[in-house]
């Protein structure tokens, strides 16, 4: 199996509700550097697992309708807790979706498998992974 991975990062703010969550009940800032694995069983015709640029490009877009927002304000996730887990799932999701409508070019239909990690700091992370 291939993989190629891009990176790029991401600020929000939010809450969470309930007191598992503790202290993070209330507003607070993260600034998650995000990691984006895309797989596939054989290179394509140019011998690519996918465009770097692109995938690069679409990572900053997809990022770029969180970027520096407060996700409390957001309709896509009302009565939502954005933790870590749930944001590499919606990143995963939204670039499975530009996947499929050919954002990443003709070379990446031969993907199999993206696997999005969120890293909160230097000590804690969360992956998400799907089929394409």
């Amino acid at each position: 199996m291939y993989s190629l991975t891009v990176r790029d990062h991401v600020m929000i703010a939010h809450s969470f509700r309930g007191e598992v969550f503790g202290p993070a009940q209330r507003l607070h800032g993260a600034t998650y550097v995000v990691d984006v694995t895309f797989f596939r069983a054989e290179l394509d015709a140019d011998n690519l697992v996918v465009d770097i640029g692109l995938a690069s490009d679409e990572l900053k877009a997809v990022l770029g309708a969180l970027n520096y927002r407060n996700l409390d304000d957001e309709p896509d996730f009302a009565g939502v807790n954005t933790s870590t887990e749930f944001l590499a799932a919606v990143v995963a999701d939204r670039l499975a979706a530009r996947v499929h409508a050919g954002a990443l070019g003709p070379g990446a239909s031969g993907l199999e498998r993206i696997a999005v990690t969120l890293r909160e700091s230097h000590v804690a992370w969360a992956t998400y992974e799907r089929a394409l």
